[in-house]
C-alpha cells in the first residue's frame, strides 16, 4: 500500500502473524516480497535481519496481541538521497521491558537487541494500553534502480559486452 505525498514517496505495510516460531518465517518473507523492490538489497538483509530479532523476540519474551498474533508493521519513505525505514513489532507485552543484555563469548543467545542496534540507526519500545511496541529504524542511500532490476541490468550489459 502506498501512502503519503505525490509519486508514493512513502510506502507502509502490515501483518499479523502467528504468536509462535512460523510467525518469524511469514514475516521475513512478507517484509522481503514486499520492499525487495523498493529498497536497496543491503538495507533489505539489514530489515530481514532486524525484524527477525524483533519477532523472535516477541515470540520468546512476550504475551501475544489478541488472537494469539504479533502485529508487524513496516514504513519506508524518501527522505532526501535516502530510504528510511522503520519496522515496528507489536505484542502484548512482557513483565520485563526490552534491553540489550551483556553476554558472555559461550552464551547461546542473548544477543538479539545487540544485533538490532547493530544494524539500526536507533531503536525502542512504546508501551500503550495494548501492550508493546519494539522498532528500530534503518536508512541507506536511494538507488535510482531497485536491487533486482540493477543486478539484471548489470548482467545484461555485461553480456553485451563479451
Amino acid at each position: 500500500m502506498s501512502v503519503g505525498g505525490p509519486a508514493g514517496d512513502e510506502r507502509a505495510w502490515c501483518v499479523m502473524v502467528p504468536h509462535h516460531a512460523r510467525g518469524a518465517r511469514l514475516a521475513r518473507h512478507r517484509l522481503a516480497g514486499e520492499l525487495s523492490p523498493v529498497v536497496s538489497a543491503e538495507l533489505l538483509a539489514d530489515a530481514v535481519a532486524v525484524s527477525a530479532e524483533l519477532v523472535g523476540n516477541a515470540i520468546r519474551h512476550a504475551r501475544s496481541l489478541p488472537g494469539d498474533v504479533i502485529r508487524v508493521a513496516w514504513r519506508v519513505r524518501a527522505v532526501g538521497g535516502d530510504h528510511q525505514l522503520e519496522v515496528r513489532v507489536t505484542d502484548g507485552g512482557a513483565p520485563e521491558t526490552p534491553h540489550q543484555r551483556e553476554v558472555a563469548l559461550d552464551s547461546v543467545d542473548g544477543r538479539g537487541l545487540a544485533i538490532v542496534s547493530a544494524l539500526a540507526d536507533s531503536w525502542g519500545v512504546d508501551r500503550d494500553g495494548l501492550g508493546q511496541s519494539v522498532w528500530a529504524r534503518l536508512s541507506a542511500p536511494r538507488l535510482t534502480v531497485p536491487a533486482r532490476r540493477a543486478a539484471s541490468v548489470h548482467s545484461d550489459s555485461h553480456s553485451r559486452a563479451s
